[in-house]
Parts: structure tokens; C-alpha cells; sequence
């Protein structure tokens, strides 16, 4: 096997320093949000960018991206109309989602809890994420190649994602709480 720029680290096998950018062919920024209350709708943002910072300190990490809203994709045309509307994303007025992280606030085994900033719809709300550390590889190209997994919940209307519509048999529409799910590669340039 090819080496790879790695350290141990409290039982860890992770990068050296250094700066990696999102491999966006295998990277996927999606979501999950309760529809009718019965069920679920799954989406993803197709267009989106950023890059990871590994630190001395691996606590010290830093992380940014940029979703370009308007490349939401549900699979259904009319609803990815809606969501790029008014009553949600306002894609033309709000172009760009924003995430930043602030600092990593602990650690279990290659589970890290991040706080960060989520800007969406021009409204910045501190959010908590859990980013699962895959491992690190090196591609038949010659990359240096690490991998992650995120979870984290938020409540859209605190990001003023308010529109909702009652349900005869009671409830709505659309469930509050979007759940984020990504999944992704990112490539050492650094």
C-alpha cells in the first residue's frame, strides 16, 4: 500500500496538517424532512463547496463550505420548485448557504462533536454536529484522501423557513425538524 501522510492521536490513525477540499463527485449534502407526519422526504444540494483544515491540534480542526441552494434536488420537480420559492430557500434573494465551524468541542473514539455557524436564508444559528472520521487513503491517482460522515438536526423555522400548511386529519405539512446527513470524501491540497 502506498504510504499516506498520517499520525496517531489518542488511539486514532488521522492526517497530518494540512488542507483538504471536498471531492464533490463523492460527496453528498443531503437532508430529511417529515412529510404529512407519516413519512419522510430525502433530498440533496448537487452544487456546493468546501475545505477541511487539520490542525497540529486535531481540536484545533477547521471546516467551511458553500451550498449553492438553488441545485436542491428531492426528485420531484414541482415540490424542488416550491422549496427554491419564496415560502422556503428564496434561492433568487438567497443564493448560497454558508457553514463554518467554530470549534470542536469533544471527542469519543472518531466521533467529534462540532459547533459551528449555519447561515440559511441570511439568518446565522449556531448548530451542533456529529462528524464521524472514516479514515484516510490514498486513490489510484495518487490523492491523499479522507473520509467523513455528518449528522446534525435543526428546526427550520429558526431559520426563517416558517411556510407550513394544516392537515384536515390534524398536523402539517411539513415536519420543523430537517435532519443533515452528509456523507463525503475530501482531498488533501496541502
Amino acid at each position: 500500500m502506498t504510504q499516506v501522510s498520517t499520525r496517531d492521536w489518542q488511539g486514532l490513525t488521522l492526517p497530518t496538517p494540512g488542507t483538504f477540499v471536498l471531492d464533490t463527485a463523492h460527496t453528498r449534502v443531503g437532508f430529511v424532512a417529515r412529510h404529512m407526519m407519516v413519512s419522510k422526504v430525502r433530498g440533496s444540494f448537487l452544487d456546493f463547496s468546501g475545505s477541511i483544515t487539520v490542525a497540529e491540534n486535531p481540536l484545533d480542526s477547521t471546516a467551511e463550505a458553500t451550498i449553492q441552494t438553488g441545485s436542491i434536488d428531492t426528485g420531484v420537480a414541482d415540490r424542488d420548485g416550491h422549496l427554491r420559492s419564496g415560502d422556503f430557500l428564496d434561492t433568487e434573494q438567497y443564493p448560497t448557504m454558508t457553514f463554518r465551524t467554530n470549534k470542536v468541542t469533544d471527542h469519543e473514539g472518531n466521533s467529534f462533536t462540532v459547533l459551528g455557524e449555519l447561515t440559511i436564508r441570511g439568518v446565522t444559528r449556531e448548530i451542533e454536529m456529529t462528524v464521524e472520521f472514516e479514515g484516510v487513503s490514498k486513490s489510484p491517482w495518487g490523492q491523499e484522501v479522507a473520509g467523513f460522515t455528518i449528522n446534525a438536526e435543526i428546526d427550520r423555522e429558526e431559520f426563517g423557513l416558517t411556510w407550513n400548511q394544516a392537515l384536515e386529519t390534524g398536523g402539517v405539512l411539513v415536519g420543523k425538524k430537517i435532519k443533515i446527513e452528509i456523507e463525503g470524501e475530501a482531498i488533501r491540497q496541502a
